[in-house]
């Protein structure tokens, strides 16, 4: 009976210090998802997986311009949208540190993403006007519009950066500067961002999510 009694009493103890256990919170290693995010990339499926939102945007745009009408505009995020910073986020192992991000984008430097580079030359060949809306501030203007010249992308209406002073959020920006094209008489066809701030607050007849696990703005 006592040596019953015993064996009761472990087990009793083990279940009571297994239910007592906190679940683990532990989130998975930072390493390990920056070497998940280089593979992503390196292996090809982040280029098919942004292909594949590029076709669908081209395809609308093509059949949207023979619809007509007045002031026809595609509006493009730049920066993992037309640009890619893979280059600089790699060699930074994904860190932001200011006067590097300043050094890269002055270099002009980033290439094209192709995929949506073919969306930009089709707009322009149907005639339509494109507006680029990005996130860099004023003072990033002659580095921006150098690399969008160096990818064959200088051919737009508008280039439309952040104010150097501002402090509203990125989507705050990007969705009043939507709704003034829009009062202007502009009919934004079609808006393509990589972050959901990018297609906030509407403006757009359809919008379009390119992929971006590399970082998130508001």
């Amino acid at each position: 009976m006592l040596k019953r009694a015993g064996i009761l009493l472990g087990y009793l103890l083990v279940v009571g210090l297994a239910v007592a256990a906190p679940p683990s919170r532990e989130p998975a290693n930072l390493d390990r998802l920056k070497a998940e995010i280089v593979t992503y990339v390196e292996s090809g499926g982040y280029d098919a997986d942004v292909a594949a939102v590029a076709a669908e945007a081209k395809s609308w745009i093509e059949a949207r311009a023979k619809q007509g009408g007045q002031g026809l505009t595609v509006v493009f995020d730049l920066d993992e949208t037309l640009l890619s910073n893979w280059p600089h986020m790699k060699a930074m192992s994904f860190a932001y540190l200011p006067d590097a991000w300043e050094a890269w984008v002055k270099s002009a430097q980033a290439p094209a993403i192709e995929p949506v580079r073919e969306v930009y030359r089709a707009a322009r060949k149907l005639g339509l006007d494109v507006v680029f809306l990005t996130g860099r501030r004023e003072r990033d203007r002659p580095g921006t519009e150098k690399n969008l010249q160096a990818i064959g992308c200088g051919d737009y209406t508008a280039l439309l950066c952040k104010p150097d002073a501002a402090k509203e959020t990125a989507e705050k920006f990007k969705t009043e500067a939507r709704a003034k094209l829009e009062a202007d008489g502009r009919t934004v066809i079609a808006n393509l961002g990589d972050q959901a701030s990018d297609l906030a607050g509407g403006h757009a007849e359809k919008a379009f999510k390119l992929p971006c696990p590399f970082y998130l703005t508001n």
